[in-house]
C-alpha cells in the first residue's frame, strides 16, 4: 500500500472508505442488533463518528462488556433502539417510494400486483397503509412547496 499523495484523490478515498465502514456496520447493526462504535478521523484530522444505539451504551459496553447497568439505562437503550429500528422503516419505506415515483416503466401487470396485496391487507395492515400515505402526500406537499419557494437559478 502507498500513501496517496493527491490530496483531492487521498479526500476522496477517505470518504469513499468512510462511507462503506459506515454502510457495513449498519447492516450488521440490522442483522444482529449489536453495539457499534467507530471513530475516524479524515486526513485533515477532522474527526467522524458513528455509534449506535449511543456513545454512553458503547463506551460503557467497553469498559464493562458483562455488566446490565441500571434498569433505567436498560429501558434508554431499548426505547433508542426502537426509534432507530421506526426510523430505518420510515427510510426503507421512502427508498421504495423514490423507487416507485422513478420508475418509469409501471406497466398494468405491475400496478394490478399492487392492488392485489392491498385487497389482502388486514384492517390493522390497512390503516398503516393508509397513514404511510399520508406521510407521502405530506412530504410531496412539503417538497413541492420548497420548490416552489427556493430561489431560481439563472433568473432574469
Amino acid at each position: 500500500m502507498a500513501k496517496i499523495e493527491n490530496e483531492d484523490d487521498l479526500y476522496s478515498s477517505f470518504s469513499k472508505r468512510q462511507e462503506t465502514l459506515y454502510k457495513q456496520a449498519s447492516n450488521m447493526i440490522g442483522k444482529y442488533d449489536i453495539d457499534v462504535g467507530i471513530i475516524t478521523f479524515s486526513p485533515s484530522d477532522n474527526p467522524f463518528s458513528f455509534f449506535h444505539p449511543t456513545i454512553d451504551v458503547v463506551v460503557d459496553r467497553f469498559f464493562s462488556p458483562y455488566a446490565l447497568g441500571s434498569e433505567n439505562s436498560r429501558l434508554n437503550i431499548a426505547n433508542t433502539r426502537i426509534r432507530i429500528k421506526e426510523k430505518q422503516v420510515e427510510l426503507d419505506n421512502r427508498k421504495i417510494i423514490k423507487e416507485t415515483l422513478t420508475n418509469e416503466t409501471t406497466d398494468e401487470t405491475g400496478m394490478e400486483e399492487m392492488w392485489e396485496q392491498i385487497k389482502e391487507f388486514n384492517p390493522k395492515d390497512l390503516k398503516k397503509f393508509e397513514c404511510r400515505l399520508d406521510e407521502v402526500d405530506l412530504m410531496l406537499k412539503n417538497d413541492v412547496s420548497s420548490f416552489a419557494l427556493a430561489p431560481q437559478e439563472n433568473a432574469n
